[in-house]
């Protein structure tokens, strides 16, 4: 799947950001402050961002842990990289990137204070793994932040159901020229667990010592938190 998933990356990335922005209605802005918040992080904190794209979570983390602060932004797909240091001088952030697999991190144990991961880890191989490495390079009593996408139910749930399905590809292909790219990406997201499910994924990588999962939008996404052993 990895292979897959970056060619499909590779092939949006010019578009990456115009398109989320307008296939969210700008309401990822304020779920990666959510996320922020929850994270614990703090002036002269030290983060790992996994799976960060364009940067946008890490340039959130930045602000947050300033100057005397240190963000690592790591992406396996070098073209999500790509506009990700100039988009980041532009905002006056000093945020390092580095083409990194979330799988097999190359930083040593207790490195980070926060590790974070944003709509990145239904597309690793195992979600597992990922949990327990993202917790081996944090040290212990810090925190993994996994922001991602859930399964809304009732009314709500039916419209996001259909949007998903129906109009997130259209306007995803018309936008990005790869409408198969915005038929995967709702159907994995569809697909992996949420709230409850993926508390109990966190448990199984036993990294963990106090899990829990903040839903937002009417579970439309979760941020979920885990402390690290």
């Amino acid at each position: 799947m990895s292979t897959e998933v970056r060619q499909m990356f590779s092939s949006i990335a010019p578009r990456y950001d115009v398109t989320n922005e307008v296939l969210s209605f700008g309401v990822h802005r304020l779920w990666r402050r959510t996320a922020v918040r929850l994270s614990g992080a703090k002036e002269g904190s030290t983060v790992l961002d996994c799976a960060t794209g364009t940067g946008d979570l890490a340039m959130v983390f930045k602000r947050k842990v300033g100057g005397t602060g240190r963000v690592v932004g790591t992406d396996f797909c070098p073209e999500m990289l790509e506009s990700a240091p100039a988009k980041a001088a532009k905002a006056g952030l000093q945020v390092e990137f580095q083409v990194a697999d979330a799988l097999a991190l190359p930083f040593a144990d207790n490195s980070f204070d926060v590790a974070s991961i944003a709509f990145g880890i239904r597309n690793v191989d195992d979600p597992v793994k990922c949990l327990k490495e993202m917790a081996r390079v944090v040290r212990p009593g810090g925190r993994v932040v996994v922001l991602e996408f859930g399964q809304p139910n009732g009314v709500f749930g039916a419209l996001f159901r259909f949007y998903s399905k129906s109009i997130m590809p259209a306007i995803g292909g018309m936008l990005t020229g790869n409408r198969a790219a915005y038929e995967y990406l709702p159907r994995t997201s569809a697909n992996f667990p949420a709230g409850d499910k993926f508390v109990a994924l966190m448990e199984q990588a036993g990294a963990y010592s106090e899990r829990a999962a903040h839903p937002l939008t009417f579970g439309t996404a979760y941020v979920y938190v885990g402390t690290v052993r």
